[in-house]
């Protein structure tokens, strides 16, 4: 072999070697660049779709901190009980106070109900929603059953209701409300059963005697729904219709009471009352919807 071919050889090789080695070097650079888990590939955003859009005006600064750092679903939330709050009045503690006075039974023992209830109740208006109320009163009867031989006399005697009612329309004005409410009464009575006839066909006698002096006493609960109405300036009409039971009465011996002052006949479960009433507001200004901070970005 000649001096020039051995030379030729020895090229061929180190451009292998050469070559292999780029190859080499090639590969390991690619393996880096995979291995590396922070880079990601971004894609441009272009400037007109990447706008931020300013809050609408009156926005709270709470809650627009909230999107700024991120909390986006507390911010809605925060922003939905901001409409609320802008829709909703809010009226305070001690919103009003109602006087009133029931002049249903009075009304119907005129036109000829054999009993009567009439009673003065004051009512305290807790943010147009929560009202306790109290009730005190008088009741009386006079009652002479068709086809039968006695007359009941109930002398006019004190009854007295506390209870609460809730306003179903708590989110509209004082002037309108729906009510639910409940009650517990209680009366101490006297009454009478006079002009007693009886007839013993056996014997033959007729006798006549009266049962005077008769007391009792009567615990009872009431669950009632209505309405109340403002007709004129300070003046409201309101409406109940009452669903009651009695817990306890005082039984005589000689006579069970037929009528309870305040809560009517013993055997009834149904009433109905009308109510004429004087409001007293107990805040200076009409109630307006919560503030809020207006902020311009």
């Amino acid at each position: 072999m000649t001096r020039q071919s051995t030379h030729h050889t020895l090229s061929l090789k180190v451009i292998k070697r050469t070559v292999l080695l780029m190859a080499l070097l090639v590969s390991m650079a690619f393996s880096a660049g995979a291995q590396e888990p922070d880079k990601r590939h971004v894609t441009p955003v272009k400037p007109e779709t990447n706008k931020v859009q300013p809050p609408p005006k009156g926005t709270d600064e709470k809650i627009i901190q909230q999107y700024i750092s991120g909390d986006s679903a507390e911010a809605v939330a925060e922003a939905r009980r901001d409409s609320l709050r802008r829709v909703y009045h809010h009226y305070p503690l001690l919103t009003d106070l109602s006087i009133g006075i029931d002049i249903s039974s009075p009304l119907l023992k005129v036109f000829g109900q054999s009993y009567a209830n009439t009673g003065i109740h004051a009512t305290l208006n807790m943010w147009n929603r929560l009202q306790p109320t109290v009730e005190l009163g008088l009741g009386w009867a006079k009652n002479t059953p068709d086809g039968m031989n006695f007359t009941y006399r109930c002398k006019p005697s004190p009854y007295f209701k506390v209870g609460v009612n809730y306003n179903l329309m708590f989110k509209n004005s004082p002037d309108y409300q729906a009510i639910v409410g409940l009650r517990l009464g209680y009366s101490p009575f006297s009454y009478e059963v006079t002009d007693v006839n009886y007839v013993n066909n056996y014997w033959l006698e007729y006798l006549n005697f009266d049962l005077t002096g008769l007391h009792s006493h009567a615990l009872w609960g009431e669950g009632v729904v209505g309405l109340k109405v403002r007709i004129i300036d300070r003046i409201s009409v309101g409406w109940l219709l009452h669903y009651h039971g009695i817990f306890n009465y005082g039984k005589n011996e000689h006579a069970k009471p037929w009528y309870i002052p305040g809560y009517g006949p013993r055997g009834s479960s149904l009433g109905f009352s009308l109510s004429v009433c004087y409001t007293l507001p107990l805040h200076r200004e009409e109630p307006a919807p919560a503030k809020t901070t207006s902020t311009t970005p």
